[in-house]
């Protein structure tokens, strides 16, 4: 095991130990006192020396516009007190043309699901000038790329909004709740492929790509919502694991005559078309379409009628959609990231597909593109180069060459560059400070700090706050990565008792050098008032380590997952400090999953678990996630069934809380009700909390705050 890398917290030589306090549930969950400053709403403006971002004046929402290097505001943009006449109306989102001339506002927005929503928008001019608006609930308004149109959702179909005409066309006709979806998507692709718009622009604003979703097979899910005297219930159709999908059909639409052409990509719902997005051709089109098993990727172009295959990748596992194929000015290149040879990475290839040669290379994953400098031909992305607990920002030029890390400090790095690549609005955090904004030039040389979280750094060192260390541990003959927080009167001559946090699910992170929010000071106040270990270990599965560390999981969802976290309690246990009899895991969503298979599986280790809104039973869960990982049920029965918690219950010997909102359209409560009715069945003592009407978040008012102090209960009086 190598040296132990000891992350000291922010302190502040002011306060000695006796003099800080304990933190406590509502520091976390009522004050907000562990809130940093981030920065909203940032847009680059087009003159590469200016950006936008979205503040608070007086309680009202504005959006303001900076120099990079000075820091002067040059100009209030928008000010929704302006806007909304006094009243108390704040705005969601903003979005530009592409000259900037046009603004679109969207406000008195509401959720549908995770990432949909329904609302109202207004359309401004540089001048301030109302143009039109729609104060009617509408889904993903969008401004054409020249500013004279607007196209939007309403009722399952698409309008176009005509801004110089002031004539609203409609696209389609028959669009109808849990049966024909028009421009949007439905619920498993968006939570599913992280989508929730359905149409795209072309790069002229005459055309419009957009979804036809035929969700009249799928079935059905329906839940209960409580609070009048005869409670309302919620239908949505809800495709789980073997269970027929929509059929989903691709149309382009003439954006001022509203002819619409389908696009012939195969009809069916053993498919998934996860992707639709122009070309700098404003005739072109590209689409990405995936096998149901989604172990064959391609990349179609359509020109016209024309419909041409552009890549293709095949896996032994499954094929992660991409977001990161960025068509080039040139009209005849484009830049790739895959996993073809073992790692995320990126290519450069001819528009109509074939490879020109990869550009980045190495034992390491791209993480993230940041911005392409196509005038300079210069990419600049994150990598897990240095480890993957961090992420660096490198330079790279389209030929793989000259490789440069331009970030240094240890951490968790990200930017956001200037249209011309001069400046750069740069982010870094670590796991125990918070985030620090600074403007950098083309030499990665600080220009001046945007902000430094100065009163929230000041204010945190107030509270008693253990160490926390990044070590490895030799588990299952894998080395696997860990983060440890100790109390900060930690002595190493007592026996502490250890509280594991998991999430553990397929390409996902919990041991990440990078601001952990709310969860980190739980686990702090865990350590510190109650004298508690806190450990996460990234199990086999996870992600930033290769393709073959995260798909090796493959057909056996929680199977070598389980094996690691309960294998890595086994060595924890054994270091004297730690007391082997008083060992704990806790999870969300995946990681109640995780838990609650640990406690059944580790039962001579794991003296407790909590398993909030967990999976129970993969047989419960949508298709395009449990397909991915586990294949059809009636080609893998076992693997559903082998590591699914519901099955193991008669093993469960420890403590065990399971808690779920009963508005959850993400993982059911279905989940959490029929792992109580097996241990009933069983006789196996539990604990429980089910929160009316929250969904898969669980949080609205008080909510995190009882849930919390709930779980806080339950750890120190199982523990």
């Amino acid at each position: 095991m190598r040296n132990t890398l000891l992350l000291l917290f922010i302190s502040c030589t002011l306060f000695t130990y006796s003099q800080k306090r304990d933190i406590e549930l509502t520091d976390i969950w009522g004050s907000g006192t562990f809130y940093p400053k981030t920065i909203s709403g940032f847009v680059n403006m087009n003159d590469g020396k200016t950006y936008c971002i979205q503040e608070q004046n007086d309680g009202y929402a504005v959006i303001n516009q900076y120099d990079y290097v000075s820091g002067e505001k040059t100009k209030e943009i928008i000010n929704a007190k302006d806007v909304f006449r006094g009243d108390e109306i704040g705005f969601s989102s903003y979005h530009y043309n592409n000259d900037q001339s046009i603004i679109l506002l969207y406000y008195n927005s509401e959720a549908i699901y995770r990432h949909s929503t329904r609302g109202d928008f207004r359309i401004f001019d540089l001048k301030g000038n109302i143009q039109l608006g729609k104060e009617e609930k509408v889904r993903y308004p969008t401004l054409s790329p020249n500013g004279d149109k607007v196209a939007y959702v309403k009722e399952n179909d698409l309008y176009i909004l005509d801004l110089v005409k002031g004539k609203t066309l409609r696209i389609t006709k028959d669009g109808a709740y849990n049966s024909i979806i028009n421009g949007g998507v439905d619920w498993v692709y968006e939570e599913e492929f992280g989508m929730s718009k359905g149409f795209e622009w072309n790069s002229d604003g005459s055309k419009i790509a957009y979804y036809r979703f035929d969700e009249s097979a799928v079935k059905q899910w329906q839940m209960t919502t409580y609070g009048d005297l005869y409670p309302e219930f919620y239908k949505f159709k809800y495709p789980k694991a073997g269970e027929a999908n929509s059929i989903v059909d691709v149309y382009i639409a003439d954006a001022v005559k509203g002819k619409c052409k389908k696009l012939e990509l195969g009809s069916e719902n053993d498919q998934y078309l996860p992707r639709i997005m122009w070309t700098k051709d404003p005739n072109k089109l590209a689409v990405q379409r995936l096998n149901r098993l989604q172990n064959k990727w391609e990349l179609l172009m359509v020109t016209g009628t024309s419909v041409e295959p552009a890549l293709e990748e095949n896996s032994k596992y499954y094929v992660e959609i991409t977001d990161d194929i960025y068509f080039l000015n040139d009209g005849k290149h484009m830049i790739v990231s895959s996993e073809s040879d073992g790692n995320k990475h990126l290519y450069f290839h001819k528009i109509d597909g074939p490879q020109i040669y990869q550009i980045t290379k190495g034992e390491w994953e791209v993480d993230e593109v940041l911005g392409i400098d196509q005038v300079n031909e210069i990419i600049y992305f994150t990598s897990t180069e240095a480890g993957p607990t961090q992420r660096h920002i490198y330079s790279i030029d389209f030929q793989g060459k000259g490789k440069k890390k331009l970030s240094t400090e240890e951490g968790w790095h990200t930017a956001e560059f200037s249209k011309d690549f001069s400046l750069a609005l740069h982010s870094f955090t670590t796991a125990t400070a918070p985030h620090v904004y600074t403007i950098k030039n083309k030499a990665w040389e600080t220009q001046r700090v945007v902000e430094d979280n100065k009163e929230f750094i000041e204010r945190n060192a107030t509270f008693k706050q253990g160490d926390v260390s990044f070590d490895w541990l030799k588990v299952n003959g894998v080395e696997l990565n860990y983060v440890m927080i100790r109390p900060e009167s930690f002595n190493d001559s007592l026996k502490y008792p250890m509280l594991m946090y998991v999430y553990g699910g397929p390409g996902s992170q919990t041991v990440k050098n990078s601001f952990g929010w709310s969860n980190y000071y739980w686990h702090q106040m865990l350590a510190n008032k109650y004298g508690i270990i806190i450990v996460s270990v990234d199990n086999r599965g996870t992600g930033a380590r290769g393709e073959e560390f995260k798909k090796m999981t493959y057909k056996q969802l929680g199977k070598y997952e389980t094996e690691d976290q309960i294998e890595a309690a086994k060595i924890l246990g054994k270091v004297p400090f730690i007391d082997s009899e008083r060992i704990g895991i806790w999870g969300w969503s995946y990681g109640g999953y995780m838990s609650s298979l640990a406690l059944a599986k580790g039962n001579d280790v794991f003296k407790m678990a909590i398993a909030i809104a967990p999976v129970t039973n993969w047989r419960f869960y949508d298709n395009i996630y449990t397909e991915r990982y586990m294949a059809l049920p009636k080609d893998n029965a076992s693997g559903y069934d082998d590591n699914s918690p519901i099955n193991f219950v008669k093993d469960i010997k420890g403590k065990y809380l399971i808690v779920h909102g009963t508005g959850d359209d993400n993982v059911h409560m279905e989940n959490s009700v029929m792992m109580i009715d097996e241990m009933i069945k069983n006789n196996i003592p539990f604990d429980s909390e089910f929160y009316p009407n929250k969904n898969h978040g669980i949080y609205g008012g008080y909510t995190r705050l009882h849930l919390y102090n709930k779980m806080t209960q339950f750890v120190v009086e199982n523990l």
